[in-house]
């Protein structure tokens, strides 16, 4: 089976008002020694024989923002984990960059350290929209951005839109499309603005400072990007992505088929040998951890068999494709169908041929779905 490796970077200039994720403002001095921890986990993990003889299929750099580390210092981390792991042979190689940070000369840099897909986080094309949620990019910046990553040679390149902001409308909506499509990307993430606990969009929302989300509105925007996209060349995979043929994210795919993937850096999730574990979310200690010798694990649960089956089919239900109902135990199959036959009648799942996907409805109600199958 294939095996992802995920960086966790976690440094941005700013933080949106959206953003749940465990971050901090770049410093420089903290991005060097976050490095160094990084390359000691990488190390000690390379060690361990619980991964076998995995060659990683695909390195992804996610955030925060990884490109506000220097572009040699991700270079040499891709080094490490090929010299320490041994990449496959054409592997997969993502780094997640918001336009303002990245220049021609650092994507060649990125390029010829073996980096082949980049992501840019766009979230709209509309500047009003993006400073309601504390992000600052300007229209400039991106077509910079993508023409740099182009010359440089990336032929894989992402953009990551959300739908449903404060003060987006269904017609700033389809201009935003619009005009990442004139943008010739070769997939696109389109993700529903949630509301995360603790952050400053929530804080905004319970003042009353912006209006809540509408979900009608919202359910409308998917509409309109199903429609628009599958019209201009582009096929959904997933609930959330849109890849011209033979572009989907192969990391990505891990998640959604049940793979294995070892999560580096602070608060990196990670699922191997059916054990689900995650690194302490807080810089320091993760340092510290790594410093003496010790993994940055804080927390770890060894799945059962049933838990493995009942979590590879929740996931795989996100792809469009649905999954394969075989291989459940006895001792599960019962449960499992009764829970789908029920869902089936309240039109959130369709059965056919041994392969249970969502309805339209369903991937709307897709958290409840996880639940009842849960």
């Amino acid at each position: 089976m294939a095996l992802g490796i995920y960086i966790h970077a976690p440094f941005c200039r700013t933080r949106c008002s959206f953003c749940a994720f465990y971050l901090r403002i770049h410093r420089e001095d903290q991005a060097h020694t976050y490095v160094d921890a990084v390359k000691r986990e990488i190390r000690l993990y390379a060690g361990r024989a619980s991964l076998g003889e995995h060659r990683p299929d695909t390195l992804y750099f996610g955030g925060g923002t990884p490109t506000t580390l220097r572009p040699e210092q991700l270079a040499d981390l891709v080094a490490i984990v090929r010299d320490c792991f041994g990449l496959a042979e054409r592997a997969e190689v993502t780094v997640e960059a918001h336009p303002d940070s990245v220049t021609e000369e650092g994507l060649q840099t990125l390029r010829q350290a073996g980096v082949n897909r980049i992501s840019f986080g766009v979230q709209s094309m509309d500047e009003e929209e993006l400073i309601q949620v504390g992000r600052k990019t300007s229209r400039a910046a991106l077509d910079r951005a993508v023409a740099h990553a182009r010359t440089a040679g990336f032929a894989n390149l992402n953009l990551d839109l959300i739908y449903g902001l404060p003060g987006q409308t269904p017609a700033s909506w389809r201009e935003t499309l619009a005009q990442a499509l004139a943008l010739v990307p070769d997939h696109l993430s389109c993700y529903a603005l949630t509301v995360e606990d603790k952050t400053h969009l929530q804080v905004s929302l319970h003042r009353g400072d912006l209006p809540e989300p509408d979900q009608d509105v919202q359910n409308a925007m998917e509409d309109e990007a199903a429609s628009l996209l599958t019209a201009s060349g582009f096929q959904r995979y997933e609930i959330s992505n849109y890849c011209r043929p033979g572009h989907a994210c192969r990391h990505n795919l891990l998640y959604w088929q049940g793979g294995e993937y070892l999560g580096l850096g602070p608060s990196a999730q990670s699922y191997l040998n059916g054990c689900r574990f995650g690194n302490v979310e807080d810089l320091t200690a993760y340092q510290d951890r790594l410093a003496a010798g010790e993994p940055a694990v804080l927390q770890s649960e060894q799945l059962s068999p049933a838990q493995q089956r009942r979590e590879a089919l929740v996931f795989g239900l996100r792809l469009i494709e649905g999954i394969s109902l075989d291989g459940a135990s006895e001792d599960s199959v019962d449960q499992r169908d009764q829970t789908l036959q029920r869902l089936r009648q309240k039109g959130l799942v369709e059965l056919e041929e041994g392969r249970v996907r969502l309805t339209a409805l369903g991937r709307r109600f897709a958290d409840q779905v996880a639940v009842e199958l849960l």
